[in-house]
């Protein structure tokens, strides 16, 4: 198969997470690095072509990141920590059962992937441009939300309020559900991101072979 195009992500604004920078220029350089990262590529797109769109001096970015690759860095890292973030919200506010911990994480982990497209083509495709030292934060990020999901699923099984087949490829499906989204999910269309992230949910409990309506 093909990989998917990233042409249908310019129809849409770039846009970040609360948590990033606030300071105008600094968020100004992330915005539009964004944006040309998550539609031509990181490899793709050079400090002059960022400069160029910015209306800035090459020179004046390097006030702000010391290379291409440490804009890279943040934003990978941003969009790991809001992922992060809204998963163990998501955890905290649901109820103790099992089935209840897989729904409000799935609904979480869409809404993330589903509301900030560019963000998450970036964070998943160009984390493997960074060297180990600057990749290193969003990778303990990573790890973290993949042990959030993982240890609910376990603690499922051993309740026997899940049988998957397997349990870790149940969790990497239930993953790619998210990663896959801003390849097909068009924001403001009929089907809207909250009933997306119920029908994800559900979809992940039948995977797990667990009830649909816990």
């Amino acid at each position: 198969m093909s990989p998917p195009t990233r042409s249908r992500l310019r129809a849409h604004p770039a846009s970040l997470p609360p948590s990033a920078p606030s300071d105008g220029t600094r968020r100004r350089i992330l915005e539009t690095a964004l944006q040309l990262f998550a539609n031509r590529g990181y490899h793709d797109t050079s400090i002059r072509d960022l400069a160029k769109v910015l209306e800035l001096q090459p020179s004046a970015l390097y006030a702000h990141f010391s290379s291409k690759e440490h804009v890279l860095a943040e934003l990978v890292r941003i969009g790991h920590e809001a992922h992060h973030d809204a998963l163990q919200s998501a955890l905290k506010s649901s109820g103790p059962e099992p089935a209840e911990q897989i729904r409000a994480l799935v609904r979480a982990h869409t809404r993330t992937h589903a509301l900030h497209p560019q963000l998450a083509v970036v964070v998943n495709e160009e984390l493997y441009a960074l060297t180990p030292e600057l990749a290193a934060p969003a990778v303990v990020l990573r790890d973290k939300s993949a042990a959030l999901l993982a240890e609910v699923i376990e603690r499922g099984v051993a309740q026997r309020s899940f049988s998957p087949p397997h349990p870790r490829v149940a969790a990497a499906a239930i993953s790619a559900m998210g990663v896959r989204l801003p390849y097909w999910y068009e924001p403001g269309s009929a089907l809207d991101v909250d009933t997306l992230a119920d029908l994800h949910a559900e979809l992940a409990l039948r995977m797990l072979g667990g009830s649909a309506a816990s």
